[in-house]
């Protein structure tokens, strides 16, 4: 005869011995100095962050709660120590392509010096250049080049003049230029005079005047040759003098940055375009510093400032120590990618290379960029710009604008910065697999996945951990010391958390809390130490703060709203037991669970599957029972049964199959006519073969009959029956654990359904002998003589012999 095993009170609890941590306070612990409970994770960070190849960035999936940001964030603090600090960056003006404003990489705290030397020099070209053309010896040059240019343009006039009275005309100027007119006896004539001469007088006059204008046209051409080479030497003058001005103050700054091609490049162009614009500086006007380079274009010479000179810093490392490690918490497509900004001057928009923003890919470069992927999926083009950056290994400043538009506009296009960066995205283990699945750039630029576990191994050594652990949030959040019996409260606490005995949860942000709220209810009652107490009183009040529909559920129970039985017997009824979730909190809730029987070959229906109140791991559940049915009792015949199985009192969705030992054992039940024990809940799953399997959440279902059974007084022999391969997971209360020492309480482990029937009935479940036949007192042979009755039913409801079959449930 096979019988369930009872637990038990040690068994149903492992509890943590504080002598066997090795200390009295966590005040003469060190800090936690290492990734705790994550080998697999940390070792795919090791990898993802030593591989130098592209496309080995790393997606960190886990459950929130599980560490995953502190411990990458940690973990990459200690190995950016050791690296390379990045260069600083800034954008200067492009003399060549003004759209295009160019990067410069400088030494790590060289940006900003950079800067403030670029202004420094600005700031000495408005001095020096007024006062270089100022001088006695540039005014002697330019006096000269005019002096020169008027006598060559006088001396030409006086020679157009003495070739004209020659050829007898006048030079007179009139409203069109200078007008050729002859002259007779000292006396210009007039159209009207010149219409009286005869003929070939007139005719010969024009012809000379003709001769004298292409003469004229030849001189005046050069007078504007003599003027253009004038304008010239003041342009050379001018740019003699400036570069003369300028050259002592950029050879300086050449001197300092020799080591730095680009920015002596860039000091060369400066040069040249200072020595071509020496008019902005010399007239000593400029235009407000905000105002903009595009609007200085459309201003006067005199008024434009000298934007295009200034250096911005668009990332500075100056307090930098190794390499950057950048956390975007919202990383939309400017935040990652950068900005160009705009300003609305006069009625317009305009920008230039000083309005350019870094996004946190260039905060990152060179380092470590921890981005949260849900955010970055949710936010618009986010996703899509982060892809083109790692794709391309540069970052490309594009205003979403200029991409959305439908008609071209102006704008900034500044060179790209080559992009060395590692991005870790954190996610759940749900959006890895979607991402990997639907996006086929996903796999070829996150190819390291560092999967963080909630549990870890509970032994010796994780348990000192977590004293160490509670020590660190200890010492940040300086709470109290906890003494050893509050840190053994609190590992018991972490088995409870992923129950399991074996296991502890790796979840420290919930374990934090706890440290802070026991440490709240430490200084309450004015303790030097946290105590198991404190801790204790941290979890009840926790509780409390969440299971107010647990106990308007339990109160609906224990005034029998809700129909539920925890003492006598009853055929076709059983307790089962579910698991109910709000959110964080999860508490176990009983459920009567009944069968009808009648002949029948419908085989098991289940009520919640028919009227689709139950998903389909509830229905391969109920399947399963026709198959157990099936190997059991139809090896010498078909069956004869329709049955319907119904969760009473229920009006939500059901699902899982962990109510399937209970089902089977309420349906075998109402076939035979023998009564089940109501003072046992049942919990578990079973295969076809009769055999009992593990389900989740058997402490809280415990602990919601518990409940249930201590409002309406223990009787003695009340319990619950779970399966054998749960006995590992039980991390019962304190008051669950005390009743089954006491003999109030009781938990028992099966292994078959056989155990389960036989606790639940009283009678033997019993084994078949050679030909099939169960025992004539055992529970299955009760079962076969009914179905047999069914079948004989069957065979003489219709004379003609034809199978009528009851109506269905309902109809």
């Amino acid at each position: 005869m096979s019988k369930p095993v009872e637990l038990s009170a040690p068994q149903l609890r492992r509890v943590c011995d504080p002598s066997s941590l090795g200390f009295e306070t966590t005040a003469s612990l060190p800090p936690l100095n290492e990734v705790l409970g994550q080998p697999r994770a940390v070792s795919a960070l090791a990898f993802g962050t030593d591989i130098a190849s592209q496309g080995y960035n790393l997606f960190a999936l886990g459950l929130p709660g599980s560490g995953r940001t502190t411990l990458i964030r940690d973990y990459l603090a200690h190995r950016a120590e050791t690296q390379e600090t990045p260069p600083d960056l800034c954008y200067v003006y492009n003399f060549s392509e003004p759209r295009r404003p160019l990067p410069l990489r400088l030494p790590p705290a060289t940006g900003l010096r950079f800067k403030q030397d670029i202004d420094a020099f600005v700031d000495e070209l408005k001095a020096a250049i007024p006062k270089a053309f100022e001088t006695e010896e540039y005014t002697s040059h330019r006096d000269k080049v005019l002096q020169d240019l008027e006598n060559q343009r006088r001396n030409v006039i006086v020679l157009m003049e003495q070739r004209v009275a020659q050829a007898g005309f006048q030079l007179l100027k009139g409203p069109s230029g200078l007008v050729l007119v002859p002259v007779i006896d000292g006396k210009p004539l007039g159209d009207e005079e010149m219409a009286q001469l005869p003929p070939q007088h007139r005719q010969a006059l024009e012809a000379v005047r003709k001769q004298l204008q292409h003469e004229i046209e030849a001189k005046l051409r050069d007078v504007r040759e003599m003027e253009k080479g004038a304008r010239d030497a003041m342009r050379s003058l001018d740019a003699d003098t400036a570069a003369y001005a300028i050259r002592h103050i950029i050879e300086d700054l050449r001197a300092r940055y020799r080591q730095q091609p680009e920015v002596l490049a860039y000091l060369d162009a400066v040069q040249n375009d200072v020595t071509a614009r020496a008019d902005e500086f010399r007239k000593g006007k400029e235009a407000p510093e905000a105002v903009p380079s595009q609007l200085a274009a459309l201003l006067p010479d005199q008024d434009r400032p000298p934007v295009r000179y200034q250096v911005n810093v668009v990332v500075s490392n100056a307090d930098l120590k190794g390499a950057p490690i950048v956390v975007e918490t919202n990383p939309t497509y400017h935040n990652l990618i950068g900005r160009i900004e705009h300003q609305t001057t006069f009625g317009g928009v305009f920008s230039d290379h000083t309005m350019i923003k870094a996004g946190a890919l260039h905060r990152a470069n060179g380092g470590y960029l921890i981005l949260p992927a849900r955010e970055c999926l949710l936010n618009p083009f986010a996703w899509e710009g982060l892809k083109r950056a790692l794709k391309d290994g540069a970052i490309r400043v594009e205003e979403l604008g200029a991409q959305l538009m439908p008609i071209s506009t102006v704008s900034l296009d500044p060179e790209p910065v080559p992009l060395n960066v590692k991005v870790v995205l954190i996610g759940s283990p749900a959006l890895y697999y979607l991402l990997y699945g639907a996006d086929e750039d996903f796999q070829k630029l996150f190819k390291v996945k560092a999967d963080f576990t909630t549990r870890m191994p509970r032994d010796a050594e994780s348990e000192r951990a977590y004293g160490l652990f509670i020590n660190t949030i200890a010492l940040l959040d300086k709470t109290l010391p906890f003494d050893s019996t509050a840190v053994a409260r609190i590992i018991e606490y972490g088995s409870r958390a992923v129950e399991d005995q074996e296991k502890l949860s790796t979840r420290f942000g919930d374990i934090a809390d706890l440290v802070r709220e026991a440490n709240y209810h430490a200084r309450r009652n004015t303790h030097t130490a946290v105590n198991a107490a404190d801790v204790r009183a941290a979890e009840e009040a926790r509780r409390y703060r969440q299971n107010l529909i647990e106990e308007h559920l339990q109160e609906s129970l224990t005034k029998n709203i809700v129909l539920i039985e925890t003492e006598g017997k009853a055929a076709g009824r059983i307790n089962g037991l579910s698991v109910l979730g709000i959110g964080d909190y999860a508490f176990g809730h009983p459920v009567r669970i009944s069968a009808t029987v009648a002949p029948g070959r419908r085989g098991v229906a289940s009520i919640e599957r028919e009227v689709e109140l139950s998903g389909p791991i509830h229905g391969k559940g109920v399947l399963i029972l026709n198959g157990y049915l099936l190997r059991k009792y139809g090896q010498a015949g078909p069956l004869t049964l329709s049955a319907s199985v119904v969760f009473e009192q229920s009006y939500g969705l059901v699902d899982g199959d962990s109510a399937s030992l209970a089902e089977l054992c309420v349906l075998l039940s109402a076939t035979s006519e023998v009564p089940l024990r109501q003072d046992i809940a049942v919990t578990g799953s079973v295969n076809q073969h009769g055999q009992v399997q593990a389900v989740g959440g058997v402490t809280q279902k415990i602990e919601g009959f518990f409940a249930l059974c201590r409002a309406r007084g223990f009787t003695g022999s009340q319990g619950v029956l779970i399966p054998g391969s749960n006995r590992l997971h039980l991390m019962l209360s304190d008051e669950v654990v005390e009743a089954v020492s006491k003999g109030q309480f009781h938990i028992w482990v099966a292994e078959k359904v056989d155990d389960a029937l036989e606790l639940l009935t009283g009678l033997p479940a019993g084994e078949p002998d050679n030909s099939g036949v169960y025992p004539a007192d055992s529970l299955h042979r009760g079962v076969a003589d009914r179905l047999a009755k069914y079948a004989e039913a069957l065979r003489g409801l219709s004379a003609d012999g034809k199978e009528h079959l009851p109506p269905a449930p309902g109809a």
